[in-house]
């Protein structure tokens, strides 16, 4: 039997910065706990939503070990080190291994992107790398390329391959992916507005970007869905469906960073050539953070 990393609702942590672009180590300290006191059960650090493309080597490793350190076992901490680069991303893999990073995100390679052959061999030298489990990240529309079922099965072979998060948003490729490869591997949703649905053909829980605006209502919808309660995980997804939808207005992590500031967090901008939201994007959500209640005072 395969190590299943977690079941539930993981979060696809922002990474907070200062005012100067460095990383504000004590505000993701306080994502951390937030979280975790919302009954959040993984922490995905330096993924998509992460910045983790803007982040220097040396911040990479450093948000990885503090996110380890701080959660302490709590929770899963689970490291985004994918690469369109086998070689660097094996190095940075072998980094997160050391600093106690319980589980490896790897997303396909982008831009020079590969083969399904090529996906084999560059997953695969980085699960030679390590020993720790790898969920494969499966986002077409972010890297240009995917992984196609047979490939996904034959990575499953190695024991260290446990997951795939599939954000392809293509949901006949996701009941593809759990009827033949199921049984080798977890699948989480990686979009939001597609946790129900995929959870629905037996897929473990989502990691999730809408969690740090609702991280309650993200784990009741995945708990109604693990409790085979699915008319009350329905409603919550279509409850908080504007919500979501919304968070995704602009490149993530733009909006969600937004919109943690407006609910009175400190999570700063976004690097460069991550930009401001438009106004008009603004005043929406702000207006669908006010309808769900969630802006102080």
């Amino acid at each position: 039997m395969k190590h299943t990393v977690f079941t539930g609702a993981a979060i696809a942590i922002v990474t907070p910065m200062n005012q100067d672009g460095s990383v504000n180590y004590e505000e993701l300290g306080r994502l951390i706990d937030f979280q975790i006191a919302a009954s959040t059960d993984a922490i995905v650090i330096c993924g998509t939503t992460g910045e983790a493309s803007t982040l220097s080597d040396e911040e990479h490793v450093e948000c990885i070990r503090f996110a380890v350190e701080h959660t302490a076992g709590r929770v899963p901490v689970i490291a985004g080190t994918g690469s369109n680069d086998t070689a660097y991303s094996v190095k940075l893999s072998k980094d997160a291994e050391k600093a106690g990073a319980d589980a490896l995100l790897l997303v396909t390679p982008y831009y020079n992107k590969t083969t399904q052959n090529g996906l084999v061999g560059h997953f695969g030298a980085v699960a030679d790398a390590v020993g720790i489990p790898i969920i494969l990240y499966n986002i077409p529309g972010r890297t240009g390329m995917g992984i196609e079922v047979p490939t996904v099965a034959r990575l499953a072979e190695r024991d260290n391959i446990v997951a795939v998060k599939e954000a392809s948003g293509n949901i006949s490729y996701a009941a593809r992916l759990i009827a033949e490869c199921g049984g080798a591997v977890d699948v989480y949703s990686g979009n939001d507005d597609m946790t129900v649905p995929i959870m629905s053909l037996g897929g473990k829980g989502v990691i999730s970007v809408a969690s740090h605006v609702i991280p309650r209502e993200i784990r009741a919808m995945v708990k109604a869905c693990l409790d085979n309660d699915f008319a009350a995980a329905t409603k919550l997804q279509i409850e908080y469906l504007d919500l979501i939808n919304c968070l995704f207005v602009e490149v993530n992590p733009i909006p969600v960073k937004e919109a943690m500031n407006m609910m009175g967090f400190n999570v700063g901008p976004c690097r460069m050539p991550l930009c401001p939201m438009i106004p008009e994007h603004r005043e929406q959500l702000r207006a669908l953070l006010a309808k769900h209640g969630l802006l102080p005072g």
